[in-house]
């Protein structure tokens, strides 16, 4: 699976991008929220996280200016009633914390609001993920972002370790470096855990 890009802007909409890595051109859809998050210009340098998304009659990639983009994007289309497209399409109008409140809070007009969700599809979208977004703890404080990829990597193998994720979060934090690898990382918060 392919899981980031890291290459040349070759081409830039606000509904795709064309990455150039390697002489291959990898046509890549995005939502709006990451074309206006991307401050690249065309020639220059870009890195995305994607999803691979492989059917019977395509494969289609879809890029994420952030780690928590893509994995409220996974949630999404994880719900019965939302394709690909529909998760997009939300993720171009609301940002992942303003999905994630709305399912914790049951905002069902705010979900709702989104071009093509009804009633019953907001209302499962929330019945679905609710306990999912309880544990992950969507904010924009949140350790999930571009900048903090290694953070957030540490905080994912503590947890699957079997660490509670708020206790190994403060471990983390109080051991994170600038220049630090992720194995350093862990290493660090494991003394302290």
């Amino acid at each position: 699976m392919i899981t980031h890009l890291n290459g040349n802007l070759i081409e830039k909409t606000p509904t795709h991008l064309v990455i150039e890595c390697g002489g291959v051109g990898y046509f890549v859809k995005i939502s709006l929220n990451t074309f206006s998050r991307i401050t690249t210009g065309i020639s220059k340098t870009i890195k995305l996280v994607t999803h691979l998304q492989v059917k019977e009659d395509s494969q289609t990639l879809y890029g994420f200016y952030a780690v928590q983009e893509r994995e409220m994007f996974r949630h999404l289309i994880s719900v019965s009633g939302i394709g690909a497209n529909t998760a997009m399409l939300m993720l171009s109008s609301l940002s992942s914390d303003e999905i994630a409140n709305a399912i914790t809070s049951d905002d069902v007009t705010l979900i709702k609001s989104v071009k093509g969700i009804g009633l019953k599809t907001a209302q499962r979208v929330i019945v679905d993920l609710k306990s999912k977004m309880a544990k992950i703890e969507f904010s924009s404080e949140n350790i999930f972002s571009q900048d903090n990829t290694n953070k957030f990597e540490a905080l994912t193998a503590l947890s699957a370790l079997g660490f509670d994720k708020t206790k190994a979060e403060k471990a983390i934090n109080k051991v994170v470096t600038d220049e630090q690898s992720v194995e350093d990382l862990i290493k660090a918060a494991l003394r302290i855990l």
